[in-house]
């Protein structure tokens, strides 16, 4: 029984670090998506930078 404990636990473990990463893969390419539109659409004159902070 423990065993099979251990097996489920390390799959759960497994799925849920899986999935935590693609989610992360994700963040980041709508946030590279958020940067190259806003790096692209910058307003002319400017000092360069598109962004306030």
């Amino acid at each position: 029984m423990v065993p099979l404990l251990l097996v489920l636990l390390l799959a759960l473990i497994l799925f849920g670090a899986g999935f935590a990463v693609k989610a992360l893969w994700w963040i980041a390419v709508i946030v590279l998506v958020v940067w190259l539109v806003g790096f692209v659409a910058r307003p002319k004159g400017s000092s360069g930078r598109w962004y306030r902070w």
